[in-house]
């Protein structure tokens, strides 16, 4: 018997067989979003193992100040982005790093881009709506409470890093009510929360969590708060590899 036919026609289905594999993007990947006539880089991370069969949990990741700026990249290299890098296993989630623009905050404009990124990757890609989850650090804690309150609706959890909520009148998203904490809490009763912030912070003062924490408390809100003694204001990198923190995140749905 000729098994030449046979031997080439194996070849070419292992030949389409990793064409197909290999058209499938993952990783880090650019993507761009035009809010109001203009146009906005951002990341989206897709798992290596990513497949169209399978809903994934979403995160949305708000920078810091730090990594502010219009080349879409700086804001995947600190934070969420980082701990990604170092273990990708931990984190079985499509993740989306939007951009703010220098001298902007995560209120306005680039709160609208960050939602449109996220709806856009919704729309890519095979997401669970239920596990829509939101976080972020410094600036991007105060965006984090920011979209969390403008979309209460919508996140199944909030991980909030060091962040602040009336630390600056002009990033205030509560600007006339008597008490932002308390007003943002109820909001907020029915949402999960994970709060982490360190006590040696010199940038954005612990109290801002400590504040949120008992607020949502006094609710009966399923709030955990983290305070990490003799941190400064890096308290991410230590809340993005905490086993107990990720496994809570992906435990939520709505």
């Amino acid at each position: 018997m000729n098994t030449a036919p046979l031997i080439g026609l194996f070849s070419a289905l292992a030949i389409t067989g990793c064409a197909t594999v290999q058209n499938q993007e993952t990783g880090f990947l650019d993507r761009s979003v035009i809010v109001d006539g203009e146009s906005h880089n951002y990341q989206v991370f897709v798992p290596r193992n990513y497949s169209e069969n399978e809903r994934w949990p979403v995160i949305l990741f708000l920078h810091g100040a730090g990594e502010r700026g219009s080349d879409g990249l700086k804001q995947t290299q600190v934070g969420l982005g980082r701990a990604i890098r170092l273990q990708p296993e931990s984190w079985p989630a499509i993740a989306i790093f939007p951009q703010v623009p220098a001298e902007q905050s995560w209120l306005g404009g680039s709160a609208l881009t960050a939602i449109a990124a996220l709806d856009a990757t919704i729309g890519e890609f095979s997401v669970d709506p239920s596990r829509q989850y939101l976080t972020g650090l410094s600036l991007g804690g105060n965006g984090t409470w920011n979209l969390g309150y403008q979309h209460t609706e919508r996140f199944a959890a909030l991980l909030a890093i060091c962040g602040f909520v009336a630390l600056r009148a002009d990033r205030s998203f509560l600007p006339d009510v008597d008490d932002p904490y308390a007003a943002l809490a109820r909001d907020l009763a029915s949402t999960p929360v994970w709060i982490v912030h360190g006590d040696a912070d010199a940038v954005v003062p612990v109290e801002e969590s400590r504040r949120m924490a008992s607020e949502l408390r006094t609710l009966g809100a399923d709030v955990h708060y983290t305070e990490l003694p003799g941190v400064n204001h890096n308290s991410w990198d230590a809340a993005y590899s905490d086993a107990e923190i990720i496994s809570w995140l992906f435990a939520q749905s709505k």
